[in-house]
């Protein structure tokens, strides 16, 4: 009964599967581009952890309240998923090299850019082949939407989602606040020893609270002239 009373009123199973497979493999790719670039830079700590892969499970096992159980009651409650993923990494590795911390952090967000251009790709095609016409741009999972029904309609779906939701962590993790992604990008400009103090603080937990309750309230000013302009540029 307690389910069924958090449903909202415009539940699609198909566009939950859809919001979940997307949701699943954008986290998965984010984490798993910080675990293989901090590989390549000289920490193995994710690596052996598992986590340079784009299979979910790893992430999942990590993260099971963020990756799985988070999303799918923010979606059974609003119709779209909130959720978070991690890798670790060796602290120590990080303070004796902050700049290339900095290139691991930067990597989660690279990649949730990348997947966000292919998706683009993928919805462009669409549009000018007339495979796909605009949808209602500020529904994600239906950025465009399809005339046509089966492989169609779950591509435009699909493509929708890996555009709308990889541009919005990809924005959002880049904002220069502990303890999001952006928050290391000071390491690549700051000293050493100047880095190292940065970093010290950064991984307290008040400026961390202090700046996701800040991310969170400046977001969407940041997100939507953004995704707006983008979801023109579909348009053009």
């Amino acid at each position: 009964m307690f389910l069924l009373a958090m449903l909202n009123s415009t539940f699609s199973l198909f566009d939950f599967g859809c919001w979940l497979v997307i949701f699943l493999f954008s986290l998965s790719a984010h984490e798993a581009a910080h675990a293989l670039v901090a590989k390549q830079l000289g920490d193995v700590t994710a690596y052996l952890g598992g986590q340079v892969t784009l299979d979910p499970i790893p992430h999942i096992k990590r993260e099971p309240w963020g990756m799985l159980i988070v999303p799918i009651l923010s979606y059974i409650s609003s119709g779209w998923m909130i959720g978070w993923a991690s890798a670790p990494y060796n602290p120590a590795w990080a303070q004796q090299y902050p700049k290339r911390a900095a290139l691991m952090a930067m990597a989660g967000p690279a990649a949730n850019f990348t997947i966000a251009f292919i998706s683009w790709c993928g919805l462009k095609l669409g549009l000018l082949t007339g495979v796909f016409v605009i949808g209602n741009g500020w529904s994600f999972s239906e950025t465009v939407i399809s005339n046509e029904s089966g492989l169609w309609h779950l591509a435009a779906a699909l493509l929708s989602l890996g555009f709308s939701l990889n541009v919005l962590l990809g924005i959002f993790n880049l904002i220069p606040l502990p303890p999001l992604d952006g928050s290391a990008l000071p390491l690549l400009f700051l000293h050493d020893e100047m880095a190292r103090t940065y970093q010290r603080l950064s991984r307290s937990t008040v400026p961390a609270l202090l700046g996701l309750f800040v991310a969170w309230q400046f977001f969407p000013r940041i997100f939507r002239p953004l995704y707006a302009w983008l979801e023109w540029t579909l348009r053009g």
